[in-house]
């Protein structure tokens, strides 16, 4: 059988190791263009692109895949099934219809629920305890094609969205894997979505990460461990804007924003709309990561609350 790969980020990566490692017919892998990154705005290949030539594999990069420069490229590689994985591209009618066994999408979600581009992040973000990730023959629409295959996982009380993020992209090889071999001995079936009971979420924007104080605890606690690595979340005091990576919720009661405790015997806890909220590690301007206790035994908060 053979294959083209399409995957840009690290979660991509280790699906497209499972297919070299089992042996697969990689034609090609399609990745995005190489992005400029860093302070120095660095050209930086995409992690499925430096797997790809570390294994010898040809790699297509296009700004649009559906172009017809992309087509074509894609028709002459007579693929016998495409697979995506976080491409980051949306597939066109033309190109779905090339591979004999069809394009088979690893999303990181229990379809039809959190299609998206940021499933992981708002799983946390909306206090799931139990996500997955599911196989699916792609359609036009949005995360909306047949399922092939499914698998679950529990989301732990202060996961992150990093942690979650690696679970779910190992979770994902082994049942692509488990899928593909399936399709072969033509033992997979496949299912519709519901859906009534589907839901979409929008991509993530820094504006996503500004903590409101007013709700409940457990939300912002939430938003921060989701956040974690990618941008953390985000809070305002006296012009300063302080970065929060991990907390956890505490019982108790106090004005929203307002620190309930700032020194190094009882840490740094705040108020919220319901509950409290102990910061255990912050970052603030110019600084690095750091646990909230070092940063106390230094230097102080500019003021009594966060705005």
């Amino acid at each position: 059988m053979k294959l083209v790969f399409m995957g840009t980020p690290q979660f991509a990566v280790p699906s497209l190791e499972k297919l070299i490692h089992s042996g697969y017919d990689i034609a090609a892998v399609v990745t995005q263009p190489d992005r400029k990154s860093g302070r120095g705005h660095k050209l930086l290949p995409p992690p499925v692109k430096v797997l790809a030539e570390q294994n010898g594999i040809p790699v297509i990069q296009f700004e649009k895949i559906k172009s017809s420069e992309g087509v074509a490229a894609l028709k002459a590689l007579t693929p016998d099934v495409i697979v995506t994985a976080a491409f980051g591209q949306i597939l066109s009618k033309e190109i779905l219809d090339i591979p004999p066994f069809g394009c088979l999408n690893v999303h990181a979600s229990l379809l039809p629920q959190y299609r998206g581009a940021a499933p992981i992040q708002w799983a946390i973000m909306k206090g799931e305890t139990h996500t997955g990730v599911t196989i699916m023959y792609m359609n036009e629409g949005l995360d909306t094609g047949d399922i092939i295959s499914a698998d679950a996982v529990a989301i732990s009380e202060h996961m992150t969205g990093g942690e979650l993020y690696d679970l779910l992209a190992k979770l994902g090889a082994e049942l692509l894997i488990k899928t593909i071999k399936n399709i072969q001995r033509g033992e997979t079936k496949r299912i519709a979505q519901d859906e009534t009971q589907s839901s979409y979420f929008p991509p993530l924007s820094k504006a996503l990460a500004e903590i409101d104080w007013t709700k409940p605890a457990q939300d912002i606690h939430n938003l921060v461990r989701a956040l974690n690595p990618i941008m953390g979340g985000i809070a305002h005091m006296k012009g300063d804007t302080i970065k929060i990576w991990r907390t956890t919720v505490e019982t108790g009661s106090a004005q929203p924003g307002w620190l309930v405790y700032a020194d190094t015997k009882n840490g740094l806890v705040v108020g919220t709309g319901d509950g409290l909220l102990r910061i255990e590690e912050l970052q603030t301007p110019g600084g690095k990561r750091m646990f909230t206790n070092d940063y106390l035994r230094g230097k102080k908060l500019p003021g009594s609350r966060f705005e």
